[in-house]
């Protein structure tokens, strides 16, 4: 379904912490916000994709308690060896609220939450 409509396009589907604490959120095509092309498409499972680009932002008060406390479903977070929270996912294709009505307000929920946040 590649980037076919706004909500894939520029809403965030999760985000990704590389090995400075810096994280980048991404679009469900697993690219930053806003990208409308696959042809500079990278694997979020590199340990620094897109570093060329300046995506990359350290927040305060982003800890793995925080994001534990929005993202409640333990599927939506990958941790790395050293057991840190590596990658978080807003939602899945089981709760995709593009896909049902019944889920924007735990989506937005997870989105207010996590917009307060104050870049370093």
């Amino acid at each position: 379904m590649a980037l076919s409509d706004f909500f894939r396009i520029n809403m965030p589907y999760g985000m990704k912490k590389n090995s400075k604490n810096e994280w980048f959120v991404f679009n469900r095509e697993y690219m930053p916000l806003g990208w409308n092309s696959m042809e500079f498409k990278e694997s979020i499972k590199e340990e620094y994709p897109y570093d060329k680009q300046p995506i990359y932002t350290k927040y305060e008060k982003l800890t793995d308690e925080f994001l534990k406390s929005i993202i409640t479903n333990p599927k939506h977070i990958i941790f790395n060896e050293k057991g840190n929270i590596e990658s978080i996912f807003f939602y899945s294709d089981v709760n995709n609220p593009s896909d049902e009505a019944k889920y924007w307000n735990e989506y937005f929920e997870k989105i207010k939450k996590i917009s307060v946040l104050i870049a370093k």
